[in-house]
């Protein structure tokens, strides 16, 4: 197996200390190769998935997160529970101020779909 496949597959979401927890700043990330399975026809889902938050103790480590959102890529899973799931996940980790997750997935058959979820 490739070192890049173990890494994801081993990958856990990290969170590190804010550095201004008596600040409101916001953090946006962009993840414009996110991929997972239909969980019907097996095909591939492409999607840009936006996290955008208020930390209020920790942040995300930037390559945690990398890490976890590949692994989605063998999922099947729909739009709504991939973005969901990583909308939970984030939450229960970092317990934010607020926490928005948006996955915009590319048209497939002609149909374009985007799931936002937000505290």
């Amino acid at each position: 197996m490739k070192y890049g496949k173990k890494n994801i597959i081993k990958s856990k979401l990290e969170k590190w200390p804010n550095p201004y927890p008596d600040r409101d700043y916001r953090v946006d990330i962009n993840f414009s190769e996110f991929t997972c399975l239909c969980p019907r026809s097996g095909y591939p889902d492409f999607a840009t998935i936006k996290i955008s938050y208020i930390p209020e103790k920790y942040i995300v480590e930037l390559k945690s997160l990398k890490l976890y959102l590949n692994n989605f890529r063998e999922q099947d899973i729909s739009h709504e529970s991939a973005t969901n799931k990583i909308f939970d996940e984030l939450k229960k980790l970092l317990k934010p101020r607020h926490l928005e997750v948006t996955g915009d997935f590319n048209p497939r058959g002609n149909v374009k779909t985007v799931i936002q979820v937000s505290t």
